[in-house]
């Protein structure tokens, strides 16, 4: 068997940083992000299997929550206001994105690829999942906003109305509850908590 860098190379998600063109009272890098977004995805499909009637996997959920922002190791984060500038720069951002993905695979040893693979490319298979993952990501992004804020820093004003209204418009009842149980402790010390 040869080396593989995989790991190595997925290491590095800890030095990405996120939210490049605003300023942070604390920096948060893609590595944070992904964890947060990997409990938020395992607690939002348990909602929906739990209070609405659905049959997602959590685990799988969480799985590829942990993944979905590893080929910003090879891009970068790019901010978001640049992304969907034009349709143009999307498409162009597509692309570059699923090089990557074929890249970060490559790393893999032959034998592991096809279980690394769904990790990277959604499939229409697990859509569902997918959704919820982009939901858990939107409500990640929407704490981060809510903790700049809650020490004043006013640059995520706009970020946290923005990221409210997109969850929003996911319409989807499980982030609603998230929004609704979980997001005030957020605003909270820590003696408020306890």
């Amino acid at each position: 068997m040869s080396e593989s860098k995989f790991f190595a190379v997925i290491s590095r998600m800890k030095y990405i940083n996120r939210w490049a063109l605003m300023r942070n009272t604390i920096s948060e890098n893609i590595s944070e992000h992904s964890l947060e977004t990997a409990f938020i995805a395992h607690v939002l499909a348990l909602i929906r299997n739990k209070r609405f009637g659905g049959s997602v996997d959590p685990e799988r959920c969480a799985l590829l929550a942990m993944y979905h922002d590893t080929t910003e190791i090879i891009t970068g984060d790019l901010p978001t206001p640049v992304k969907y500038y034009s349709r143009e720069i999307r498409g162009a951002y597509d692309e570059i994105e699923q090089n990557a993905k074929k890249t970060l695979i490559s790393y893999l040893p032959d034998d592991l690829k096809e279980e690394f693979e769904p990790l990277f490319c959604r499939t229409e298979k697990e859509a569902e999942l997918w959704d919820i993952v982009k939901a858990a990501d939107k409500l990640s992004a929407l704490i981060k906003c809510l903790e700049e804020r809650q020490m004043g820093n006013n640059d995520f004003v706009s970020a946290e109305r923005s990221t409210f209204d997109a969850i929003q418009k996911m319409k989807m009842p499980e982030a609603q509850v998230f929004l609704e149980e979980f997001i005030p402790a957020y605003t909270l010390t820590l003696d408020e908590q306890a």
